[in-house]
């Protein structure tokens, strides 16, 4: 079956985010993100699950483990796990991504 942001499951995160669940399942997760202009995620780790950030539309701001990291349209970067990452949008347009995450990250998320 086909999937798009049109019938993946949508919530809303944080600060007026949106999220599509592309794919979830126990192993996989895979997540298409929308921040609007200054928003942020909190400071956060996974325990198991190893994540994967890539950029669809925009300039992302991600800090992994302390370090500021700039990436733009299709870029990516990987968080390892028990890495404090965070993820924010300091354009003046939305941004796009995908979060890919192995296992999937639900119930394994420690906010700092």
């Amino acid at each position: 079956m086909k999937v798009s942001k049109q019938n993946a499951e949508h919530y809303i995160w944080g600060e007026m985010c949106d999220g599509w669940h592309l794919v979830k399942n126990n192993e996989l997760s895979v997540i298409h993100e929308q921040m609007p202009p200054n928003t942020a995620e909190v400071r956060h780790y996974h325990c198991k699950a190893q994540q994967f950030f890539f950029v669809l539309k925009g300039n992302a701001t991600i800090v992994v483990n302390g370090e500021i990291v700039e990436l733009i349209e299709n870029e990516g970067i990987e968080i390892p796990a028990n890495t404090p990452h965070q993820m924010y949008n300091k354009s003046s347009g939305n941004i796009e991504f995908l979060v890919i995450s192995q296992p999937n990250s639900k119930g394994d998320r420690v906010v700092e």
